[in-house]
């Protein structure tokens, strides 16, 4: 396979890597079923990242063109009716596929990156325990369905806890889910219909890009600041466009840590109001606040706000407990899908998570989360300033810094992360259309570890290195 790839061209080089591949594949009219090069493979021939390659296969998967076997790598797929070439260049970074492939044949390595805490700061004891309790309880818990909006005790402890945010919401008003992306998924299939146009920040969360690209929903990237959505921009295109909804985090911005400030949400409102936009607020790192904070849904007088939260984050990611508030009749309609698509959640898991938020154990966990996040964030924060690194903001809570070296590209950050077994989340992944991006998401969990720090020590200063 030789593939002429042209640094010095203004088209990225994984739009490049990913025209040449498919014109390769047509070319060579190979048959469905032949397979492409590994990642390592392509990667070391024409002198590029694995993360490139990765990304070129992901956007020919989402096309079309290719096939991803777990464990055995990329082979051409059988080209269905009505799938288009062009169709790829709407695919940015999705991170699925050969991705996490990718990422699950590296165990060995730091996930520096990665969007969860270590295992070692989970409320192990605590989550064991109200398994245990659930387990000698009622036996409708072990074996019942749960009822369309969830279980009546986990309802009404969210509510208590809702309250607490200055949230005002009924448990008529709630809807358990499994998890968060259970939740975008439930909302998207209710609200939006192919060709709908939304707006998403960006960067942003790039498996709610890859949602709404199932769902053909159109999107249409609002900056993110230091102080939120990029007002200016968002006015805008709101009146350039018609949007059905706002997908925001308010609270620990997932990638960049930035957190809305008042006057932006309260300007966000106006702007919504005025043009007649629901607002999805995801706010799945709530329970990582420490002091005040600003949320629309507290703000909202006029059940505009949808919000979301989770305990994927702080308890467990295999428990898939997540809610949402809306209006009743959207929670209406939206437990007849949940119904209807997967018959309920796991009354089991709920219950735990009820259990945990009836007895206080989840409470103490999160409060010992906060601080030792708190304290290996300002660690960090020194750190990257003392190593050179530059920091979009300086987050006052949450698991994310977004930072950069100044004149380093990503491909040169993957390939000495590596030789310190630290496995990178590039930049792109979070950019919509997935444009090259040398800003990196740190978790900083993670930023302790020794592998981590002779990376960020080592990038930051190349002479020292």
């Amino acid at each position: 396979m030789n593939l002429q790839l042209d640094r010095l061209s203004p088209t990225p080089l994984v739009q490049q890597l990913t025209d040449q591949l498919q014109a390769w594949i047509e070319h060579q009219r190979l048959r469905p079923g032949a397979r492409l090069p590994s990642i390592r493979a392509l990667a070391r021939t024409h002198q590029v990242s694995p993360s490139c390659v990765i990304e070129a296969y992901d956007r020919l998967v989402a096309s079309g063109w290719l096939e991803a076997r777990h464990g055995t790598g990329f082979f051409v797929a059988e080209r269905k009716p009505g799938l288009e070439a062009a169709d790829a260049e709407h695919w940015g970074e999705a991170l699925v596929g050969s991705w996490r492939q990718f990422r699950e044949g590296h165990d060995e390595l730091l996930k520096l990156g990665c969007g969860w805490l270590p295992n070692a700061w989970r409320a192990a004891e605590e989550l064991a325990q109200a398994i245990r309790q659930v387990s000698r309880g009622n036996p409708a818990d072990l074996f019942d369905y749960s009822p369309p909006l969830g279980l009546s005790s986990l309802r009404q402890q969210l509510h208590k806890r809702l309250a607490r945010l200055d949230i005002a919401a009924g448990a008529e008003r709630i809807l358990t889910t499994q998890g968060a992306s259970h939740g975008l998924d439930l909302l998207v299939r209710t609200l939006l219909r192919s060709g709908d146009t939304v707006l998403v920040e960006n960067p942003g969360y790039y498996n709610l890009y890859n949602l709404l690209r199932a769902h053909q929903v159109r999107m249409l990237p609002v900056p993110r600041t230091v102080h939120g959505p990029d007002l200016q921009a968002l006015e805008k295109l709101l009146a350039e466009h018609r949007p059905r909804c706002l997908f925001i985090n308010s609270l620990y911005h997932n990638p960049t840590g930035t957190s809305l400030t008042p006057k932006a949400a309260y300007r966000l409102l106006e702007l919504a109001r005025e043009r007649d936009v629901r607002i999805i607020e995801d706010d799945i790192y709530a329970d990582f606040q420490e002091g005040p904070a600003t949320r629309l849904a507290t703000l909202d007088s006029e059940q505009r706000v949808i919000y979301l939260g989770s305990f994927s984050k702080t308890l467990s990611s295999s428990l898939r407990v997540g809610y949402l508030v809306a209006d009743e009749d959207l929670i209406a309609r939206l437990a007849e899908l949940k119904m209807v698509s997967g018959i309920g959640n796991s009354r089991f898991a709920e219950q735990v998570v009820a259990q945990m938020l009836a007895n206080g154990s989840y409470r103490k966990s999160v409060q010992r989360l906060r601080v030792r996040l708190g304290q290996h964030m300002a660690k960090l924060l020194g750190q990257l300033e003392g190593y050179g690194w530059q920091v979009f903001c300086e987050p006052y809570g949450g698991m994310f810094v977004w930072a950069r070296v100044p004149g380093r590209d990503f491909a040169s950050l993957e390939r000495l992360a590596l030789e310190h077994a630290v496995l990178l989340t590039p930049g792109s992944a979070f950019d919509v259309q997935g444009a090259a991006s040398d800003w990196l998401r740190i978790n900083v969990a993670y930023g302790q570890d020794q592998r981590a720090q002779a990376f960020l020590q080592h990038a930051g200063r190349p002479s020292a290195a």
